[in-house]
């Protein structure tokens, strides 16, 4: 009883002490002190301004640039382009969420959760009123398990090769879901159906839309690469050695092609989802969305702090001092090799540039999340310049195009320069094509020496 009545007093005297804010404004309390992610595989890139467009003569005469200054807020970037292996953990995961979610749907209660750490029904909160569990191994060697699976996710009959167990990839379809903030802020206004008038006949109303469901977009792609792109793109070329590109550890190493933009996008969906899962289990807030890097972040990191030079590695040209080639790409007519690759090399081969970023000429050209369009350096602004258009299938093509940047193993010189620019079609995908992700950085930027920041 005495040592009731003493914790009963002290606590009473530690709270008594308390006096909260005492009317001043000191903000919410507790928060969590936060401390910006370096994310693995990527370099901080400084907030700063360049000059955007062409350092040398246009030589097509696209007319497609102009010299713009522009200011770029700090953010990150992939240090090599997205690999085989990187983009093989994404596949693999998709394949696996719908080898549990088939289990789970088959009412296998070792791969679901219909309730959540509380006892509460997951019914009240997500659509199928469970949650995958992915501790419990797939056991192969259970008939039923391995029946259920085979039946609904390998190729069958005709289909199978040299009666191979493989995997029916048309079936690796991702759904996810983002926010059209771009419709959403040309519905801006006041909602006068929300609204209230006050004494003075004013209306006061909540500003947006009353049904944010129109601006979710729901999207499904099949996320598997085209394999397929290195005998189509090259007719009268020998290429069939090159199927076996994506899968085989051979390559792992090389950057991924044959990817849509709408997949690269998808995959950095993904990225987010399982980075932020994880630090959710962790009671961590979200990091910002990985993402394709808009045209003007991908120049301004590709230029690596030299404002005027036309090449990552800062000079004219595209050769060293003792005349080897600095980057993969196509030295001279009918000549792939003497830069010392045939077709792709390894997301880490030739030096990177100052910001320690590979390959950000030459090798594979990269998806940015830009809209192409001839004019945009007119009319786009000049902080953080972006111009993005969501083309519906009815769009004329040319509303189709993305920005692609760096040049490729198989283009000449003047594509790999850091102004120059190209595009493709979303929905294409090439054997020349590849991408990497940015992520915001959230804040002003870091202090201290560059030496520090990576």
């Amino acid at each position: 009883m005495k040592k009731t009545l003493i914790i009963l007093i002290t606590a009473a005297t530690l709270f008594g002490c308390y006096a909260g804010p005492q009317g001043e404004l000191v903000g919410v309390y507790p928060r969590e002190n936060w401390i910006q992610v370096n994310p693995y595989g990527m370099n901080y890139i400084h907030l700063g301004s360049y000059t955007m467009g062409p350092s040398d003569q246009d030589v097509p005469f696209a007319l497609n640039t102009r010299s713009k200054t522009v200011s770029i807020p700090a953010f990150y970037m992939d240090v090599h382009e997205i690999s085989n292996n990187e983009y093989r953990q994404f596949t693999n995961w998709v394949k696996d969420s719908l080898f549990r979610n088939t289990l789970a749907e088959d009412d296998n209660e070792d791969f679901f959760f219909a309730e959540d750490a509380l006892g509460r029904e997951l019914d009240r909160f997500i659509d199928k009123g469970y949650i995958l569990n992915w501790e419990t191994p797939i056991d192969w060697a259970d008939e039923d398990i391995f029946d259920l699976l085979f039946d609904e996710y390998f190729l069958q009959g005709s289909d199978q090769f040299y009666n191979e167990a493989s995997y029916d990839t048309r079936k690796l379809n991702y759904r996810y879901w983002w926010m059209n903030f771009q419709a959403a802020a040309s519905k801006g206004g006041l909602d006068e159906e929300f609204g209230e008038v006050n004494s003075l006949n004013q209306l006061h109303s909540i500003r947006g839309h009353s049904d944010r469901s129109q601006f979710v977009v729901e999207e499904t792609i099949n996320v598997y690469p085209d394999t397929l792109v290195w005998v189509r793109d090259y007719t009268y070329s020998y290429a069939e050695d090159m199927m076996q590109y994506f899968y085989h550890p051979a390559y792992d190493n090389y950057p991924v092609v044959g990817v849509t933009w709408s997949q690269a996008k998808a995959f950095n969906a993904w990225r987010t989802q399982l980075m932020n899962n994880y630090r959710a289990s962790n009671g961590q807030s979200d990091v910002q969305r990985f993402r394709l890097p808009t045209e003007a972040e991908w120049e301004y990191a590709a230029r690596g702090g030299l404002q005027l030079s036309p090449f990552p590695w800062g000079g004219p040209y595209m050769r060293n001092a003792q005349g080897c080639p600095l980057a993969n790409f196509k030295p001279m007519r009918g000549d792939y090799v003497e830069d010392g690759a045939i077709r792709t090399v390894s997301t880490d081969s030739y030096s990177p540039n100052d910001y320690g970023l590979f390959n950000m000429a030459g090798n594979v050209a990269e998806w940015t999340s830009t809209a192409f369009d001839e004019t945009v350096y007119d009319f786009s602004h000049d902080l953080s310049p972006e111009y993005s258009y969501h083309a519906r299938v009815d769009d004329p093509p040319t509303l189709h195009r993305k920005v692609i940047r760096g040049g490729s193993w198989k283009d000449i010189g003047y594509y790999c320069q850091t102004g120059t620019r190209s595009f493709e079609y979303r929905d294409t995908s090439k054997a020349y094509v590849g991408f990497r992700s940015a992520m915001t950085y959230m804040g002003r930027g870091k202090s201290g020496s560059p030496e520090d920041w990576n």
